[in-house]
């Protein structure tokens, strides 16, 4: 686990899970993948997800008698399995619970979200000492993955015909396909990872497709080790993410897609065989929805094993 952090799942990422409006981290799925840990054989563990936003926000994110607030909460349990040194499989299955309230009047929907499965390739391996006589350490992995529609979609949770972004989902009701990289690079104790995914979304039997997303992140790191059996990891970086809008019975759901750019920051600590972790998200700059959507910070924490 020393080798490589597992550090901020921005998204889950493993993931077609940080949920709901897709792009704004609640409901229904993106595709953010994050950093995956390195370990040699199996891995599982658990993560929580928080995250709030504004639907029917006046100017510059404002409230008005239209607007609701949300909340999804993700529980997620996950695992990963090398097949062998290069090959690695991981999965994820997201319980979520949410929220939303208006005047006044709230709503919840609870249940199982989409539950996805990735397969990943380690096209680079290298550690060497440079020059300086300090330790480079690379890896790189590519690979792709698949949605399936478990969470409930109901379409009859939209906010009106083609006018509004469809968010209170448990799930996109669709298979959805995701292709994603990863690039770490660690000099000594201090690492730069990149990451990047985009999904590919299908249209549900209602005849609803969400639109296809992109997520680029980096972020860096520093390793402190205490003894022989603790490393503690501080990060900080940034996330990007892009969707298209989605369409409705092949019209296009002008109040949906958009973009949003977050400054993140984390810790992990490493004790043996178990990483705990915690991330928080806020946002920089965001243009989601035509402005009509307004994401707030994002939070996660996680534990997870090795055997």
């Amino acid at each position: 686990m020393n080798k490589m952090l597992l550090a901020i799942c921005i998204t889950a990422l493993v993931s077609s899970s940080t949920y709901a409006c897709d792009i704004c981290g609640c409901g229904a799925g993106n595709n953010y993948v994050g950093i995956l840990p390195d370990f040699q054989k199996n891995i599982f563990g658990l993560r929580y997800r928080y995250n709030s936003l504004l639907t029917h926000a006046g100017p510059d994110g404002s409230t008005t008698y239209l607007t609701t607030k949300e909340q999804y909460r993700t529980m997620e349990l996950w695992g990963g399995w090398n097949i062998s040194d290069r090959i690695r499989i991981m999965g994820n299955i997201p319980f979520s619970f949410n929220a939303k309230e208006n005047q006044g009047l709230n709503k919840n929907k609870n249940g199982l979200g989409d539950v996805s499965l990735a397969g990943f390739y380690q096209l680079l391996n290298s550690r060497k000492t440079t020059a300086f006589k300090k330790l480079l350490v690379q890896s790189l992995w590519a690979g792709g993955g698949i949605k399936l529609p478990t969470g409930k979609y109901n379409p009859a949770d939209k906010e009106g015909r083609n006018q509004n972004a469809n968010l209170f989902q448990l799930g996109t009701g669709s298979i959805d396909f995701s292709l994603n990289a990863m690039y770490d690079v660690r000099l000594n104790n201090v690492g730069l990872n990149v990451a990047g995914g985009y999904k590919i979304t299908t249209t549900n039997k209602q005849q609803y497709a969400y639109g296809n997303k992109l997520n680029l992140s980096t972020q860096v790191y520093h390793k402190f080790r205490i003894g022989n059996s603790i490393t503690l990891a501080p990060n900080v970086g940034a996330l990007y993410e892009k969707a298209v809008k989605d369409l409705d019975n092949q019209v296009v759901v002008d109040v949906s897609g958009g973009n949003i750019l977050m400054g993140t920051l984390g810790l992990e600590t490493v004790i043996k065989k178990i990483t705990f972790g915690a991330n928080w998200q806020t946002p920089i700059y965001q243009n989601l929805a035509r402005n009509q959507v307004s994401a707030k910070d994002r939070a996660m924490i996680h534990v997870s094993f090795t055997f």
